[in-house]
């Protein structure tokens, strides 16, 4: 019963998002920091994680979700705006920041979700 509700690709998924978002939290903390570090090089998650994970919950979930990982890397797409060569933006690190507390916020709900149901059918209680 435990294992059919923590191995559901749903349950699996939420989780392997929560681990991204967290990661992409932690990027962007990063890139805040270094707002005026001279050639720093903005960080973001690893754009093929999106694809590796949309085909890993295609097929099913399971093994090929537990290998997907989220990673960081340098963002090739950013550009300097200024003549130090940084390429953080901090009106763009702001939104990120914004867009990446509310999907963390709704994978949260997710999870917590299934945990509820786990609650309930042990003690029958909500």
């Amino acid at each position: 019963m435990v294992d059919a509700i923590f191995n559901q690709a749903g349950y699996a998924g939420a989780k392997k998002m929560l681990d991204a978002t967290v990661l992409r939290h932690s990027a962007i903390a990063q890139n805040l920091a270094n707002l005026e570090t001279p050639n720093y090089r903005r960080v973001d998650l690893n754009p093929s994680f999106q694809a590796e994970f949309a085909k890993a919950i295609k097929s099913d979930g399971g093994v090929d979700l537990a290998r997907v990982q989220p990673t960081l890397m340098e963002d090739m797409n950013a550009v300097a705006s200024t003549r130090d060569g940084n390429t953080v933006r901090l009106e763009d690190e702001m939104l990120n920041l914004s867009q990446n507390t509310l999907q963390h916020g709704f994978e949260i709900q997710m999870v917590s979700g299934a945990l509820l149901k786990l609650r309930l059918a042990i003690t029958g209680k909500a």
